[in-house]
């Protein structure tokens, strides 16, 4: 196979840095400790460190446009004008660093405070970004001058610049309407926009640009798809070679009209939609590039070039030079470099690769066998896959039998909610209105320091246990004084809510360095799911317990549920999601039994990725739901009827798929509806939610606390909703990130809010 005509290029890379140098600086500025041109110096370098390494790597085009201060969605309504009221930002200038970081988190250096934008997951991933508003009669004002001179500065790294921007369809689709009307409504005026847009980036010289358009993976209603065609006839008559570019699933039914459209290239997923691949031959115009993403840009496996090679040999015969090779999608999703990982064992470290590596796969398969450049990547391929399937790590009898012994009713609970709920009334005797958290609390530097120093061997396990316990006496006793109802220890012990869970279990493994995005600064390190899961011991009870000892008041046990725990890991390929989400219930249903035996009667599971993981073609639906609910059901099995489980989801839509969430048949689920303002409540009142509900009412994710009388809005508007007696009072996620004077201040009001409301209702009845 020779290819050289065949260009090399990826979708985007990872805007953190391999040591979390942007995260570090954004702080740094929140908090006043650098300038605005410190921080702007540091995304200069840390965007030239990576175009260079891009180009060292022999990408034929370097990606531009990828990097944001927060979040790519949000720049490109900062590049559009679209700034909501609350921000006070003049119509038609260009949007400041504070206004956007305003946006993003309600509070900058500079502005009043405000609420923040909304902010929900990235389709079907952990990155979150800012959801655009938009109002009838929305005006665009075009001031992109931060993304032409991130060109101009990419034009002085490579030759050839290739910038990226989200398509104007999926940047409508993942906005929201500000009242009563059809967003499409304002396609017009947005397309004056972008032609605005594309016109000052043509101005740079660039010949191609890529042109992200996601939705096109989607179900999409027909008026959707009619505007497809409108949208990019008239974005043709830019003099620029647009890259049109989908992801994450397969095109399927959309496969045509995405072949259809005048543009003058076409991106496919052929990691998640190789169903595409053959019929795309047969319908791409003669004139088209089609650019294939065969390396998978979403997990860390090192792919298999020899079979990836195979698959692309019809393309390069029939496509010649009209044929690109890429990422499946952008590497934002991955780690930043494998190098730099000095403690995993060399059979597995030899199996990943991370963006870097994934760089080089690209650049190996567009210069084929036939070049010897090529070579040293495939023979380090084919060896991977040979230690990969002869390791004898991977496989665990027992686990294997215990998960092929599991049936439908391995999941029920001994009594439906109505009896159970009796049951835990007299148990816990909590009032009207409960309050709790959701379960982390602020993690402060002393806390990260004695982790740190009993990673290194600084200190020992007795040392290490007594700082923590410490730390948890006065977790318990800062509740207490608060006056909240059902406590929590604070999880002072746990670097990360699946990390800490997956150190425990055999069939995990762990970086140093394996940062990944999730939103603005914050960074996640996820696991790796190498081989059978199970539970070698107990992993909270010694924690929980000592917590509940402290109290009268109940203390919530806190785990991490099963498809949070596949999602928010790096999953195996060589078996199906749902068998490593059964393996993971398993385990964590005999953690439950261990905190049961233990005393603890409130238990929480948490599925925040529940929804994250639903496959974004409906056709695949049922059956992710049907295995998703069944293993969160499986891992609080063994609860009896007395001990109330909670649940808690956070940034996502409900309506879809809520007859599976009451399915999973939590005793209380808490939710984030502060930023939409209860508007996700919606769905559980059409529904008629039989269970109970927490209701987030105030934001952790912006530093602003609100006021009491905000919060007492918020719940009394979740109690037209749902019934009074059904209802919990709590913030909208954990309080990890958050820093004790807010917390102590914005939980003093929550608490207030609560007891003002018992005392209403005590006067109506």
């Amino acid at each position: 196979m020779n290819n050289t005509n065949t260009k090399a290029h990826i979708l985007g890379f990872p805007r953190v840095g391999v040591n979390r140098e942007l995260k570090w600086a954004q702080e740094d500025y929140w908090a006043g400790k650098i300038t605005q041109s410190q921080l702007i110096h540091e995304g200069h370098e840390l965007r030239k460190r990576h175009w260079q390494q891009q180009k060292d790597a022999g990408l034929d085009f370097i990606t531009v446009g990828d990097f944001a201060w927060y979040d790519h969605v949000l720049n490109l309504s900062s590049y559009l004008g679209v700034v909501p009221k609350r921000f006070n930002h003049p119509e038609g200038m260009p949007v400041d660093l504070d206004t956007y970081f305003r946006m993003a988190r309600g509070r900058s250096v500079r502005g009043k405070d405000a609420a923040a934008c909304e902010m929900t997951k990235w389709f079907d991933t952990n990155y979150h970004y800012i959801v655009p508003e938009f109002d009838e009669g929305q005006s665009f004002h075009v001031n992109c001058a931060s993304l032409i001179s991130e060109i101009k500065q990419g034009q002085s790294v490579h030759e050839s610049v290739k910038p990226v921007l989200v398509g104007p369809l999926t940047y409508l689709w993942l906005g929201k309407a500000q009242g009563a009307f059809n967003v499409l409504n304002l396609l017009p005026d947005l397309l004056d926009a972008y032609g605005v847009l594309l016109a000052k980036i043509q101005e740079t010289g660039v010949s191609w640009i890529q042109i992200d358009e996601p939705i096109l993976s989607l179900d999409l209603p027909q008026e959707w798809k009619a505007a497809f065609e409108r949208c990019y006839n008239q974005l043709n008559r830019n003099n620029l070679n647009i890259l049109l570019a989908s992801y994450f699933s397969p095109l399927a039914d959309n496969l045509s009209l995405a072949c259809s459209l005048p543009v003058a290239g076409l991106h496919l997923d052929a990691v998640t939609g190789e169903q595409d691949l053959n019929p795309v031959l047969d319908k791409l115009p003669a004139y088209k590039v089609l650019s294939i993403g065969i390396v998978n840009g979403r997990n860390i496996w090192r792919c298999d070039l020899s079979e990836a090679h195979q698959k692309l040999e019809p393309f390069v015969n029939q496509l010649k030079d009209r044929l690109w090779i890429g990422t499946s999608c952008s590497l934002l999703h991955s780690p930043v470099d494998l190098d730099v990982e000095t403690k995993l064992p060399d059979t597995l470290k030899l199996s990943f690769a991370f963006a870097t590596q994934k760089i080089a796969e690209v650049v190996a398969l567009a210069r084929g066998t036939s070049d010897e450049r090529a070579k040293p990547a495939f023979v380090e391929s084919d060896r991977a896959v040979r230690v990969r399937k002869g390791s004898g790590e991977i496989h665990n009898e027992h686990v294997q039998r215990a998960v092929a012994a599991v049936t439908t009713k391995s999941g029920e609970r001994k009594a439906p909610y109505s009896q159970r709920a009796i049951l835990q009334r007299q148990q816990l005797n909590l009032p009207l209105f409960p309050t709790t958290t959701i379960g982390s609390f602020p993690q402060t530097q002393e806390i990260r320091r004695a982790r740190r120093a009993f990673k290194t061997g600084e200190i020992d396990q007795t040392c290490y246990s007594e700082l923590m316990k410490q730390t948890i006496q006065e977790v318990i006793r800062e509740q207490e004084r608060i006056g909240l109802d059902v406590l929590v220890h604070g999880e002072a012990e746990r670097n990360d809510m699946v990390e800490y869970f997956g150190e425990q279990l055999q069939g995990y493994c762990f970086t140093e360095s394996g940062w990944v995005q999730s939103y603005g600064s914050r960074c996640v390190k996820p696991p790796i799911i190498y081989g059978d899961v199970s539970r070698p011991k107990a992993m909270t009870v010694d924690w929980i317990t000592y917590a509940q000892s402290l109290t009268t008041k109940p203390v919530k046990g806190m785990l991490t549920g099963p498809i949070t725990m596949l999602c928010w890991s790096f999953a195996r390929e060589d078996i199906s999601l749902k068998e490593q989400a059964q393996q993971i219930a398993l385990a964590l249903n005999e953690e439950v039994k261990d905190l049961q035996n233990a005393g603890i009667r409130v238990i929480q599971m948490d599925e925040p990725a529940l929804r994250e993981g639903l496959p974004l073609r409906k056709d695949d639906w049922k059956y992710y739901l049907d295995w998703a609910v069944g293993a969160f059901k499986l891992s609080v099995a063994s609860a009896e009827s007395e001990t109330q489980i909670h649940t808690h989801m956070c940034y996502c839509e409900f309506n879809d798929i809520i007859d599976s969430i009451a399915a999973l048949d939590a005793d209380v689920i808490t939710i984030e509806t502060s930023r939409s303002n209860m508007a996700l409540l919606e769905a559980f009142e059409d529904f008629q939610y039989p269970n109970e509900i927490g209701p987030g009412v105030y934001d952790i994710h912006s530093p602003v606390v609100p006021t009491k009388e905000w919060m007492q809005q918020l719940i009394e508007k979740a109690a037209v909703r749902i019934p009074k007696e059904r209802l919990w009072v709590n913030p909208d996620c954990g309080l990890k990130t958050r820093h004790w004077p807010e917390t102590r201040d914005a939980l003093r009001l929550m608490v207030d809010a609560a007891k003002a409301l018992r005392q209403e209702a005590l006067e109506v009845a």
